[in-house]
């Protein structure tokens, strides 16, 4: 399961009650894709001859996250936003001091030298593509980091009634000079709406932060999610954080 998000923006007081709507009760049905990750032919013996390549590559073919290199820029109240995928020769070093900070590391746990960090990037670069990881570059100022993933083909989905194509993200803000002034809350909304847009089967934006980060559960409040669910994780008791389609326009 990938890691907390890190301090996003100034907040106080609990979280609201659990959202316990029917609508956060549905069971997950198993995509083809998932079938497909699994090992199993989601056509059966009756469909066609099974794919013989590696899992990894068949689920790579698909392309999971509809191409986050391909998004285009976005206009947001603090500047010009683009999501740039993670080249670890070029962003390591910027990616391991971000990690350090001490508000960062209290959550991601990643803390060390930048082997660790590494350890982590590479895990995703090299794997089936449900997890891209990307700089968040701001008016061309590289100042946060995100992952964008399938919730619904993540271990989280062992937690909360996934749905296919949930979409879940993180983000950690590099500088102090970015927290606390409403920019993650800005962030987190434009990066959400960027991933209904180009992401059209996805009916759902989720995250997970830490019930004892007040500021990032208060950030992704701010932006337009709904708290829907304590999630007792294996690293954490977390806050499951929903932007809904349907809703968007309303929150």
């Amino acid at each position: 399961m990938a890691p907390a998000d890190a301090y996003t923006d100034a907040g106080t007081g609990p979280a609201p009650p659990a959202d316990t709507g029917a609508e956060d009760t549905l069971d997950l049905e198993l995509s083809e894709e998932l079938l497909a990750l699994f090992g199993e032919d989601p056509q059966g013996d009756a469909g066609e001859a099974a794919d013989t390549r590696p899992m990894a590559s068949r689920a790579a073919s698909s392309d999971l996250l509809d191409h986050p290199a391909d998004w285009r820029p976005v206009t947001t109240p603090a500047g010009v936003l683009q999501l740039v995928p993670v080249r670890l020769e070029r962003d390591l070093a910027v990616l391991s001091r971000w990690i350090n900070d001490p508000a960062v590391a209290a959550f991601w746990e990643l803390s060390g030298p930048e082997a660790v960090t590494a350890a982590h990037l590479r895990a995703q670069l090299n794997g089936d593509g449900r997890s891209v990881p990307c700089l968040g570059v701001l008016a061309g100022v590289p100042m946060s980091y995100w992952e964008i993933y399938r919730a619904d083909l993540d271990p989280l989905a062992r937690h909360y009634p996934a749905r296919p194509h949930d979409t879940g993200i993180h983000l950690l803000i590099g500088g102090v000079n970015n927290r606390g002034r409403g920019v993650g809350t800005t962030l987190l909304r434009a990066v959400a709406d960027l991933v209904l847009d180009n992401r059209p089967r996805c009916a759902r934006v989720v995250a997970e932060p830490d019930l004892r980060n007040t500021p990032s559960v208060s950030a992704f409040l701010s932006a337009g999610f709904r708290f829907s669910a304590e999630l007792e994780l294996p690293d954490k008791r977390a806050a499951l954080m929903v932007r809904d389609r349907t809703h968007r326009a309303q929150l």
